[in-house]
C-alpha cells in the first residue's frame, strides 16, 4: 500500500501532518508496519480530515 503522503509536510499542534493526517509516530513506522496496519490508519484519516475545517486535502470513502 502506498503513503499517503502528500508532501505537504508540516506537524500541527495536535501532532498530526498537516498534509497526510498521520501522527509522527505514524510517519516513521509506515515502511515497518503490516498491511493491516496501513490500512487501519488509512481509514481513519477521513474522519481527522474531516474533523478540521481547515483541511489541504480530503479523502474519498470509496474504494478504488
Amino acid at each position: 500500500m502506498d503513503s499517503p503522503c502528500i508532501n505537504i509536510c508540516s506537524l500541527r499542534g495536535d501532532g498530526l501532518c498537516s498534509g497526510c493526517w498521520r501522527s509522527l509516530d505514524e510517519i516513521a513506522g509506515w515502511t515497518q508496519m503490516t498491511e493491516r496496519e496501513r490500512r487501519r490508519i488509512m481509514a481513519e484519516l477521513p474522519g481527522r480530515a474531516a474533523a478540521d475545517d481547515k483541511a489541504v486535502i480530503s479523502y474519498s470513502t470509496a474504494e478504488g
